[in-house]
């Protein structure tokens, strides 16, 4: 019976295309020695969705924080929205769809408190304290490596890793190719990303499941910012160039639907993943519309001031309280308490306060602020 079940979860790859990652290509840095009937990447899909740093995903802003318009986007749902967006253009090009919904589901777990102005805080940091450069995406890897189970990891697969690592949204390419990786490749790169400002926009997917799922955040959050915008009421709908909107659309669902279209009929049966030059010059466009008039409007000076006012205090504290042996501090009651002596051993005072930070929710972090300042 358990055979029968086994060979029933691995159907799917017999439908993949000749490009696509099956199954038996996945590699572990761990070993798995029980008996399991799901397949590596489907299983890693749980090992993610049951982490408690997706948990917080719910309390972690996407772009607009402290608002109270309970409609806004969170960053729970951007990544439900890139892993939904990824599977419809996996499925249409018949590659490994538990590949995508694992690294979709994964791939913002080191977003810290505050979105990419906290993350521009938590950066400025670690550079000053040696720690080297702070991304997002470097740090859902740690998390998922280095800091979930205790201290542990989740033992989580090569390529699913891989995805997260080269995801960024941030770095639109009109053709996405995959480049062959070892693990020795793929942790020279994750290392070089702590000392090299240039490396994090070096990196290339390997496999083609992790091309679509960094085109997917684009396309995830582009149009979802605008709506949100729109109904906080920072741009109006009027704002929005009109050539945008003829290639594009004018709403979230047509932006979302034209955008995955285009990527499905320019990469069907290819070994890449492909743009027309047309949609992709129009994302290009809006990329840059809603960096002027959105993000940059996102968080007012005396906002982001606050923002790094309340991380640095914190850091400040935690340090010393580890400096200390002070384990009354939340830093050793909440976190640091639970880890393995592996982790104890093996970081800085420093990484480990960054870590703590990294992982906490925006009302978590402003309530340890305002315990630090009453105390």
């Amino acid at each position: 019976m358990l055979e029968k079940i086994q060979k029933n979860m691995k159907i799917h790859n017999k439908l993949l295309s000749d490009y696509a990652c099956s199954d038996s290509e996945a590699i572990r840095f761990g070993e798995e020695n029980d008996i399991d009937i799901r397949t590596p990447f489907f299983r890693d899909i749980d090992r993610i969705i049951y982490s408690l740093s997706y948990n917080r995903y719910s309390d972690k802003t996407q772009v607009f924080s402290q608002n109270d318009n309970d409609h806004i986007c969170k960053r729970m749902i951007h990544v439900q929205l890139v892993s939904k967006v990824a599977r419809t253009i996996g499925r249409a090009l018949n590659l490994n769809e538990d590949l995508i919904e694992a690294a979709a589901l994964g791939h913002d777990l080191g977003h810290v408190p505050f979105g990419h102005v906290g993350e521009s805080i938590l950066n400025k940091i670690s550079l000053e304290h040696n720690e080297g450069y702070f991304n997002h995406n470097v740090q859902s890897v740690r998390i998922l490596t280095d800091l979930e189970e205790n201290g542990s990891g989740r033992n989580i697969t090569l390529q699913v890793l891989d995805g997260i690592l080269c995801h960024n949204g941030e770095l639109a390419l009109k053709k996405y190719q995959p480049v062959k990786k070892t693990k020795e490749i793929f942790l020279e790169q994750y290392i070089n990303t702590y000392h090299d400002n240039k490396a994090i926009k070096k990196l290339v997917p390997m496999t083609l499941e992790g091309c679509v799922v960094r085109i997917s955040d684009i396309i995830a959050y582009i149009g979802k910012d605008i709506e949100d915008a729109i109904t906080l009421g920072v741009i109006s709908i009027n704002d929005l160039p009109q050539n945008i909107k003829e290639v594009l659309g004018v709403n979230n669902k047509s932006t979302v639907n034209t955008l995955i279209m285009d990527v499905i009929n320019n990469s069907i049966s290819k070994n890449y993943i492909c743009m027309s030059d047309r949609v992709f010059n129009a994302l290009i466009e809006l990329k840059e519309f809603n960096y002027k008039n959105i993000y940059l409007k996102a968080n007012s000076e005396e906002q982001a001031a606050n923002y790094e006012k309340m991380f640095r205090t914190i850091f400040t504290s935690s340090l010393n309280a580890l400096k200390n042996n002070n384990r009354e501090a939340n830093i050793f009651k909440i976190y640091l308490n639970n880890m393995s002596e592996n982790y104890k051993n093996n970081n800085t005072f420093e990484r480990i306060v960054i870590d703590y930070i990294a992982g906490m929710t925006d009302d978590f972090l402003i309530n340890e602020y305002n315990k630090i300042k009453e105390n």
